[in-house]
């Protein structure tokens, strides 16, 4: 990339020398680890697995998480600057796969026993284990509170029946964090629960094929009386949704971010060739149509990144953002639709070529606006909130 556009006064409010230190590691590692490779991984619809553990190895995995259980503890920034450099792999499907511990170890950290964290977590941190987080199913989608999946207890075991799907490293997955139905209907009956890749009963589909996030692996889930020891359950019973709900302001933060790269990737490659691109025998840049459209990415983008970067500075502090995370990857997903619809016009027909970045950005971004709670999901929470 020979652009890189970015505003310094923005930039410098929310990150320190050491945010620098831990966005440099992190670009280092991109840049040696993976970018001479993504091309490949991604047609081959999957990154090497041995990934998790060069990432483990180099402190990428742990950044957020305490120091006990064999992570870099730090703000919310650190997650943040760790999450746009791992974007500029030019992979979302990549940041999905090795990232997914980031949703699916935060319920073991926050209400599960000691013993389960000393199990559950230090593995994965060192890149040794793989985790996921199964929440979805095939006939609820956004709407968590119906879920079907059930777990009935039976002794010192729970007997789990039912499926889950749209799994990111369901494939691959050492562990996974599973929202388990143990009580009544509605969100008051959910548990959350860890089942083992080798548990009888416990079966996995083959990879699912996506428009985007090629490299990623996403697949289905199945439970048949998968019999889990009850010491897997994730705090107490029936308090799985409160779980969940802490979650998705991770998640949906975490959205906004890799949104607002993709727009910022988009538009990086956009100026750079309506630079070089000659028409009528001048560049791109000499219209001022193309120039507004460039403006108007810009400012967007610029909104949207600062948007976002104000709401992580508040869930940092402590600061309910329930209503404003949502409003947030809300309009980082609007930004990031017409930033990378409007790249890939800029381009013309090279922008429809899988050899140009900009193209990979198109596609990946559809699903942004879909995981962690639809747009449309988002709006509802939001306007529940201001009445």
């Amino acid at each position: 990339m020979t652009y890189e556009f970015k505003t310094e006064s923005t930039y410098q409010e929310y990150f320190t020398k050491t945010h620098d230190m831990v966005r440099k590691s992190v670009r280092e590692f991109i840049k040696r680890e993976v970018l001479p490779f993504i091309n490949d991984w991604e047609e081959a619809g999957e990154f090497p697995i041995e990934m998790y553990k060069k990432a483990g190895d180099v402190g990428i995995l742990g950044i957020g998480f305490p120091e006990e259980y064999g992570g870099t503890p730090g703000d919310v920034f650190f997650g943040v600057a760790a999450s746009e450099e791992l974007m500029r792999s030019t992979s979302g499907g990549f940041v999905a796969g090795i990232g997914s511990l980031n949703i699916a170890l935060p319920p073991i950290l926050n209400l599960g026993s000691e013993e389960l964290k000393q199990k559950f977590i230090p593995p994965v941190l060192a890149g040794d284990k793989i985790a996921a987080l199964a929440i979805t199913e095939p006939g609820g989608g956004s709407d968590v509170a119906s879920l079907k999946t059930t777990a009935v207890r039976d002794g010192d075991h729970y007997i789990i029946n039912g499926s889950k799907t749209f799994i990111t490293s369901g494939c691959r997955a050492d562990q996974v964090t599973c929202a388990v139905r143990t009580g009544g209907e509605g969100a008051q009956g959910i548990s959350m629960i860890v089942v083992e890749k080798d548990t009888p009963g416990f079966a996995v589909s083959k990879k699912l094929k996506k428009t985007g996030w090629w490299a990623s692996d996403t697949a289905e889930l199945f439970f048949d009386n998968c019999r889990v020891p009850a010491e897997n359950l994730i705090g107490e019973e029936n308090q799985g949704f409160y779980a969940i709900m802490i979650n998705f302001q991770q998640e949906r933060l975490a959205l906004a971010v890799m949104a607002n790269m993709t727009a910022r990737m988009a538009l990086e490659e956009a100026i750079s060739y309506s630079k070089q691109r000659e028409a009528f025998g001048k560049p791109l840049t000499g219209f001022q149509v193309n120039r507004h459209k460039l403006a108007d990415m810009a400012t967007l983008l610029e909104a949207s990144t600062e948007f976002t970067y104000r709401v992580a500075a508040k869930i940092g502090a402590g600061v309910d953002q329930i209503k404003e995370v949502s409003m947030a990857k809300n309009f980082a997903c609007q930004v990031s639709d017409k930033v990378t619809y409007d790249a890939v016009q800029l381009f013309g027909g090279y922008g429809y070529m899988r050899e140009y970045v900009v193209e990979r950005l198109y596609r990946d971004n559809r699903i942004l606006s879909i995981g962690g709670g639809t747009t449309e999901i988002m709006r509802e929470i939001i306007s529940k909130m201001m009445m």
